[in-house]
């Protein structure tokens, strides 16, 4: 089977790789790191550090950004708890891995290898992991099958399965369960609806373990990163639109600009998902005719800043909500995403507004609609005035923020449950080591 899929893999990039060429070229992407993807060879700086701690191997895998942050609680919670284990992270994304080496100064960053089985064999031949942790995805035919082979434990945590994942699942449902959930030795699920499909699709074992995402919501306005952001922008009342995809940027211009002529104090921070669609960003704020600067060029502070500020950095998203006094979640009105977290803008105690596409946090949009601590719109053109009656009111923005604070503190404590689960599934494997 491996041959097969390795034949497949290798003919879908062989017609892929026109297009795979002009990505590369127009954004720098599928460059770097090539051979280690292509062969899975990755050289580990702490390849002798388990051996002098006698702890175990834990690789830790995030497929961008997003899941890296999720990481961030995860590892140090996990490395707390077991202050003798190496933890080696992963990630498939340029930005990801960027991120992670940010997040992980002192563990061995590595990019995570193409699903061909001589660089999964590779890659699991380096690490000589004792256990894979996978965040929320990324489920590989052949990674998972050498996994199974060397008798290396690996597990899901943070689990999601949207509708539409659900569907393609179960549409190829007996080949899905051969080639990759039975390779899975559990599933800890961000919700009780997630854990369902996932045990409609036949996996054995599925925990409900709750949304570590709750547990690495910050919540503190007060750091040294946001207080510089504060300081460079310097604005009164701000308008933060997070992760957004195309077309939201251009729908939320419009609804901001109706927002400004009724409160010209208002700013809005505009944050692209994608660091390779900042420049197409510009352009598009460019021909809107509004005043804007990139975050890039700001040095020091701003005297007269510009109605919109262009985040095209990576890392300051956090800093970027604990300063809004309003938010925007992007993904959630183009209908392709499923949305991205709003989460993260809750426990700053933002109010936040998004769209009705949010499939990828369904539990979290309805818990924070529900407490009063943000607002569903159902098209594009409710958003300007949804935004503004929260605008024109400081004690409902200000109601808005403390319940969705509160919710976020309510929720905590999947960390603690998805680290019990973790050393349940080492202990079984690997019981001397546990012990």
């Amino acid at each position: 089977m491996r041959w097969l899929l390795n034949a497949l893999y290798l003919f879908a990039i062989v017609l892929l790789s026109p297009w795979l060429v002009w990505r590369a070229v127009r954004t720098g992407r599928y460059r770097r790191g090539l051979a280690a993807k292509l062969l899975g060879r990755n050289a580990l700086r702490s390849e002798d550090s388990a051996s002098r701690l006698n702890g175990p191997v834990v690789w830790f895998h995030g497929v961008s950004v997003g899941e890296i942050h999720l990481l961030v609680t995860l590892v140090a919670a996990y490395r707390k708890r077991h202050p003798a284990a190496r933890c080696v992270i992963s990630s498939t994304t340029d930005t990801g891995l960027a991120e992670a080496r940010a997040k992980f100064p002192d563990c061995d960053v590595i990019v995570w290898p193409f699903d061909f089985s001589w660089a999964v064999a590779n890659a699991l031949d380096a690490v000589k992991p004792d256990l894979v942790v996978l965040a929320e995805a990324e489920l590989w035919p052949n990674f998972l099958a050498a996994a199974t082979a060397r008798n290396i434990p690996v597990v899901v945590v943070n689990a999601r399965l949207s509708p539409r994942s659900f569907g393609r699942y179960r549409r190829v449902a007996g080949i899905a369960r051969r080639l990759l959930l039975r390779h899975v030795r559990v599933i800890g699920a961000q919700s009780s609806e997630y854990a369902e499909r996932f045990r409609d699709l036949g996996v054995r074992d599925v925990r409900f373990t709750g949304s570590v995402k709750y547990d690495g919501a910050v919540g503190d306005r007060d750091t040294p990163k946001g207080r510089e952001l504060k300081r460079l922008l310097n604005v009164p009342l701000l308008l933060v639109a997070g992760s957004t995809h195309a077309p939201e940027e251009a729908i939320v211009l419009g609804a901001f600009r109706k927002c400004r002529e009724r409160f010209p104090q208002l700013h809005l921070l505009l944050v692209p998902r994608h660091p390779d669609r900042f420049a197409e960003v510009a352009k598009l704020v460019e021909e809107s005719g509004l005043r804007f600067v990139r975050r890039s060029a700001i040095r020091e502070p701003l005297e007269n800043p510009p109605p919109v500020i262009l985040l095209d950095t990576v890392g300051e998203l956090g800093a970027a909500w604990g300063l809004a006094d309003l938010g925007y979640v992007g993904g959630t009105l183009d209908g392709q995403r499923g949305g991205q977290s709003m989460i993260e803008p809750a426990g700053y105690g933002v109010p936040t507004v998004f769209g009705p596409h949010v499939w990828n946090f369904r539990d979290a949009a309805r818990r924070l609609v529900d407490a009063g601590g943000a607002e569903m719109v159902r098209e594009a053109s409710e958003l300007a005035p949804a935004l503004e009656v929260i605008l024109a009111d400081g004690a409902k923005r200000a109601a808005m923020g403390t319940a969705a604070r509160q919710l976020v503190r309510e929720q905590q404590g999947a960390t603690a449950r998805t680290l019990d689960l973790l050393d349940e599934v080492r202990s079984v494997s690997h019981p001397a080591q546990a012990a």
